[in-house]
């Protein structure tokens, strides 16, 4: 049982190419943080037509946590080239099931993850839902497709300040440490945490790593 992310970058035929560069940098950055913090393989990682990814999550219990950094990461780079400013953003499926062919080349693995994720993405091309989830369990399904949507709502509110702050809270940096990075007080974090929905974010977070490990358990 693995999850499997799939995302396409919203409008990137907009991105002037520093910018575009910028947005598959961070991405990769974002893979090596993966493979030397929560032990997924870089190698399971690809991006592809330059502007979509692909990704296997061997334990499915984190693939929300590796989403939102995935989101965040890029929802702090904005470009302001040409008087126009432009968040960088990405349309996100995840999909949990059978990992049934597995190759070198990700696009060349298949089963039920794939699936999923692939499906739920190309339903998601035409709508405004930004993250969605797909297992084959019904129930799992509906909860966290209304906690998603929620989270959507939240997010496409964020300010690119609002998003660096939730991406380093996802490292699990505390207030004071992000405070030296950013270069604000600590008072100004603790301010855009709540501004952001940190509280209910993290709680999203734990339901979902412990409803998905309760649930897959049997099928690791």
């Amino acid at each position: 049982m693995i999850a499997v992310l799939t995302a396409d970058l919203i409008d990137s035929s907009g991105y002037e190419p520093a910018f575009l560069e910028r947005v598959i940098e961070t991405l990769q950055m974002q893979f090596d943080y993966f493979e030397e913090k929560l032990a997924e393989k870089k190698a399971n990682f690809s991006i592809y037509r330059g502007d979509s990814l692909q990704g296997i999550i061997n334990r499915p219990e984190k693939a929300l946590l590796c989403s939102f950094l995935l989101k965040t990461a890029l929802n702090k780079l904005e470009s302001n080239q040409y008087s126009n400013s432009i968040k960088a953003d990405l349309k996100l499926a995840i999909g949990i099931g059978s990992f049934d062919l597995k190759r070198d080349e990700i696009s060349e693995s298949n089963g039920e993850a794939f699936h999923f994720s692939g499906r739920t993405l190309d339903e998601m091309k035409s709508g405004s839902r930004k993250l969605m989830l797909k297992t084959s369990n019904l129930d799992i399904n509906a909860e966290f497709d209304t906690s998603l949507a929620l989270f959507d709502f939240i997010a496409d509110r964020w300010s690119t300040a609002s998003a660096e702050v939730i991406f380093y809270l996802l490292q699990g940096l505390k207030e004071k440490e992000i405070a030296q990075i950013v270069g604000i007080s600590q008072s100004a974090v603790n301010q855009r945490k709540k501004t952001a929905g940190w509280d209910p974010i993290s709680g999203l977070l734990k339901r979902f790593e412990e409803k998905i490990s309760a649930t897959f358990k049997g099928n690791q």
